[in-house]
């Protein structure tokens, strides 16, 4: 459309270019000079690192724990979704703080972008080097330096992951519930702001952070709570962790976090039930909620997502819509919770009751939850996973899941839904030929249609992916040119050269 801005994703190389106001057909001698300038303009921005520079950084970090390979640097690239693989110059593997802050200060003095990795588990292209420079991996920053039962708080590094933790929690009775999926790194997961199936009675990474340690752009260190601080509330100054809770690697490096622990309830127990609509499905899920039943964890996954994990996973549930529930409390409170369930679900037509008690039995209903987006790329092999992430008030969600099934047959989709609905996210997982080019365009529009309804119906394009490469442009229409331009400000304070991890958010 004339006028209309360049979509993020084509510039990021998910989409082909497409061409814009005023452009021209190339004559064959213009065809020959354009391709000889961006092979000129490529041996600049990318491989530019200088031998001193490669051995600056040996200096800090050792030489074992520096690479240029090509399979190394191709391998830090991606993440988990589809924007193309942009590899860093050089890769390297700090070992505590310390020598994150004196790689961020060679780094910002010689101009040269940085990247933060974790795990590469991210679904918004968070890694990708679009602008070449350092990625700084800091999955062997894996200790966890402090734990105070008492306070119900742990203090780690940004190796850590969440399965990690858990693992060394399980003996204290206490855990750590934000739970994503993907078995991502605790520091990654703030970095992104995540959640997860327990969120609708947990909270979110915004809920569970009390304070985090970050190496600025200068090398400096910031205590955003303050040093060795884990309170559970302050109105002290400025909400700095908050700041830098979903910043996406823009603002910092997370070199280490502070997080709120929760005891192991005394009993749990899950469920799923199938429904003979979507409707019905979301409906008893907002209508649980209006009861306020303490649910742990309420999941919707609609029959083709389901037919996917009874093959991936070897399940034996009914195809048709469907909620997997959890709930943790008392065995009396559970008795309670689970008979006043029942109740709202049969009213909703709900059937095919299966209670999960034993944590055998739990461990392999939520793992066949957890592996659903690998369950969905086996409905078409070949072909790679394309994630939306819109949330709406629960008010809305049935309106919104009832329209997605729709337009994915309109706009002749294989895709299937599933998403944390007690909280109003939910994910369309979109199954695509990259070198379709037809399709990708068609994946396209269907995702900002998505994101566009979300925002419409007073919800967010992202609940919890970030915005990453994809989705800067549905940033803008969500909070405004005052929004956007402020935290255009707030970065330029941070980080003034427009180095930490350039291109993603703003």
């Amino acid at each position: 459309m004339r006028g209309k801005k360049p979509c993020p994703d084509a510039a990021a190389g998910l989409l082909p270019p497409r061409p814009g106001r005023g452009t021209r057909p190339h004559t064959p001698q213009l065809r020959v000079h354009v391709l000889q300038l961006k092979k000129e303009l490529g041996a600049v921005t990318k491989g530019r690192l200088s031998a001193g520079f490669v051995e600056a950084l040996k200096a800090v970090v050792g030489s074992p724990h520096v690479s240029t390979a090509a399979v190394v640097r191709e391998q830090h690239g991606h993440d988990e979704s589809m924007h193309r693989c942009q590899p860093p110059d050089a890769v390297v593997w700090p070992q505590d703080a310390e020598q994150v802050g004196r790689l961020a200060a060679l780094c910002y003095g010689q101009g040269v972008p940085i990247v933060p990795f974790g795990t590469g588990t991210g679904l918004e292209g968070g890694v990708c080097a679009v602008q070449g420079g350092v990625c700084i991996n800091l999955t062997r920053m894996d200790r966890i330096l402090e734990l105070n039962p008492e306070d119900f708080s742990v203090v780690v590094e940004p190796g850590v992951t969440r399965k990690a933790l858990n693992a060394h929690l399980r003996d204290r009775g206490l855990w750590f519930p934000v739970d994503p999926g993907a078995d991502a790194s605790l520091c990654g997961m703030a970095a992104t702001g995540a959640s997860g199936t327990n969120s609708v009675r947990y909270g979110t990474m915004r809920d569970n952070v009390l304070n985090l340690e970050v190496v600025l752009p200068s090398g400096q260190r910031l205590h955003t709570a303050g040093r060795g601080r884990r309170f559970r509330k302050s109105a002290a100054g400025y909400n700095l962790t908050g700041l830098f809770v979903g910043s996406e690697g823009t603002l910092g490096l997370i070199t280490a976090a502070t997080l709120r622990l929760h005891p192991v309830p005394e009993a749990t127990v899950a469920a799923t039930c199938a429904f003979p609509t979507v409707q019905a499905a979301v409906e008893s899920t907002v209508h649980i909620l209006q009861a306020a039943v303490p649910v742990a964890r309420i999941e919707f996954l609609d029959e083709v997502m389901m037919d996917a994990c009874n093959r991936h996973s070897k399940l034996n549930c009914c195809v048709a819509p469907t909620l997997f529930l959890e709930f943790h409390g008392s065995e009396q409170a559970l008795a309670e919770q689970v008979e006043r369930t029942e109740e709202i679900i049969r009213h909703n037509g709900g059937s095919h009751f299966s209670w999960a008690k034993e944590a055998e039995e739990r461990s392999r209903l939520w793992a066949a939850r957890h592996n659903a987006w690998y369950a969905s790329l086996a409905l078409r092999p070949g072909c790679k996973g394309y994630s939306t992430d819109v949330c709406v008030p629960i008010s809305r969600l049935p309106e919104i899941l009832v329209q997605t099934k729709e337009d994915l047959e309109a706009w002749r989709l294989t895709g299937t839904i599933v998403g944390h609905v007690g909280d109003g996210n939910f994910h369309c997982i979109l199954l695509v030929d990259p070198e379709d080019p037809e399709e990708l365009l068609r994946v396209q529009a269907f995702a900002e249609q998505l994101g566009r309804r979300a925002l419409a119906l007073h919800g967010t394009c992202t609940g919890e992916h970030g915005i990453g490469l994809g989705k800067r442009q549905l940033l803008l229409e969500e909070v405004g040119a005052v929004g956007v331009e402020t935290m255009r400000r707030l970065k330029a304070t941070l980080d003034p050269r427009g180095l930490m991890n350039p291109g993603k958010v703003l």
